[in-house]
């Protein structure tokens, strides 16, 4: 049985772009901003409509799940390390791994996910250690 999506309307804000035209609008390099899971590339670890916190400067290691920009868009994927250098990896099997050479790309790391309209504590912390 194919699963229906329902609509989510998300309104549209002007905000200024940062020097270097980055989507994120105007936030610091330094502040966290939040984005809405779409689509199913990463489940069953992250569903739509989740949010997921992204820490720009978040310590970017194999294992953790990155916002990186990746053939001139960004994508939200696991950061996976092997031997050719790195790999933005889609937890569902469906969608392919994407090699990159180096770490430039990566823009942030999630550091929690939460479900819109839950409790605050039905969410999950993802931490960045040494």
């Amino acid at each position: 049985m194919e699963r229906k999506r329902k609509p989510i309307g998300i309104p549209v804000v002007a905000a200024e772009q940062r020097a270097d035209d980055s989507p994120f609008g105007s936030c610091s390099g330094a502040e966290a901003f939040a984005l809405m899971v779409l689509g199913d590339s990463m489940e069953p670890e992250f569903v739509e409509p989740e949010i997921i916190i992204v820490e720009p400067e978040g310590l970017a290691k194999d294992g953790s799940y990155v916002v990186a920009m990746h053939n001139e868009e960004y994508i939200f994927r696991q950061l996976i390390k092997c031997d050719a250098g790195w790999v933005l990896h889609a937890l569902n099997p469906a969608y392919p791994d994407h090699p990159i050479a180096s770490l430039s790309g990566v823009r942030g790391v999630v550091i929690m996910k939460r479900r819109p309209g839950r409790p605050s504590q039905s969410g999950k912390k993802y931490y960045a250690t040494n």
